[in-house]
């Protein structure tokens, strides 16, 4: 055990202290979500600012289930992200790993061109226009395809795939392993912390996304939880209090809070099971050996 000087430990508290107080601060906004979430009208705007709710109501929950079409929004958000994510990766890899190899040929116009396309663009309208020809309009198809490889999720496997020891492969070759069975069985098992990372990149990509659900679709049984959410705000910020009243529902500020909380608690459940991957991914992928 290392034996620290009372000037180190002093330190090391007040480091700690600063950690914990930094991260209440963070925490404290969501939680005052939460807690106007589930807290009657009457009482949020007798205590003004609500940590800790003295009653609680889940009438803002049902509004925003039963009368916005969170439902349906979830499921399309779920397709997305589960289908779209898997497809992401899938052509990230099949793009990132032959272009890992410097006896590809054509490999540098081939990255030249894919480095281009993270720092310009065709624009709104010329990406419309390929997307009504090739018919994706209207689709569910239409948000996953157009985004279905990043060049920069791109970038970081290809550094990640060219750190393994190319030894590696070389012995499976003289084992006679194909290109596909070493990609398979050697190299994709070896490269989990960078497709975790990724496949976070993805996921919450595709999670938080909505500009493009406005631009393609039109269909409202068809759009995301995050436009959902946009039109609940947009909606309910626009109601007056006493057509709300009039009308039975809850308080428009409990249903905003009570949609911010379905739209983002899933995402916060499932982020702490990728981060411890999320930093050794990038770096790996990014240094060069």
């Amino acid at each position: 055990m290392i034996n620290l000087t009372i000037g180190e430990k002093v330190w090391q508290a007040a480091v700690y202290i600063i950690l914990i107080v930094l991260s209440l601060l963070c925490l404290l906004p969501f939680l005052y979500v939460v807690a106007v979430s589930v807290t009657p009208e009457s009482e949020v705007l007798r205590r003004g600012i609500v940590i800790i709710p003295e009653s609680f109501t889940f009438a803002a929950y049902k509004e925003v289930f039963v009368s916005h079409g969170i439902g349906q929004a979830y499921k399309i958000t779920l397709f997305r992200t589960i289908v779209g994510t898997a497809l992401n990766v899938l052509f990230t890899i099949i793009a990132a790993y032959p272009l890992s190899k410097k006896y590809l040929p054509g490999r540098k116009p081939f990255l030249l061109f894919i480095v281009f396309t993270m720092m310009f663009s065709g624009g709104l309208i010329p990406s419309y226009l390929l997307i009504r020809s090739l018919g994706l309009l209207d689709s569910p198809w239409v948000l996953i395809i157009p985004q279905l490889i990043s060049a920069f999720n791109l970038v970081i496997i290809k550094g990640f795939f060219e750190q393994l020891p190319a030894e590696i492969e070389e012995s499976a070759r003289v084992d006679g392993a194909s290109e596909l069975q070493s990609l398979w069985q050697i190299i994709l098992p070896l490269s989990l912390p960078v497709l975790a990372t990724v496949s976070l990149f993805y996921a919450v990509g595709h999670w938080n996304s909505y500009f493009d659900a406005i631009v393609y679709l039109n269909d409202s049984n068809l759009m995301p939880l995050q436009v959902v959410l946009r039109n609940i705000l947009l909606n309910v910020a626009t109601q007056s209090a006493d057509s709300i009243a009039n009308s039975g529902t809850v308080s428009k500020f409990a249903v905003q809070m009570a949609a911010v909380v379905v739209t983002t608690v899933p995402i916060l459940i499932v982020y702490p099971f990728m981060q411890k991957h999320f930093t050794k991914g990038v770096l790996m992928g990014s240094i060069k050996g």
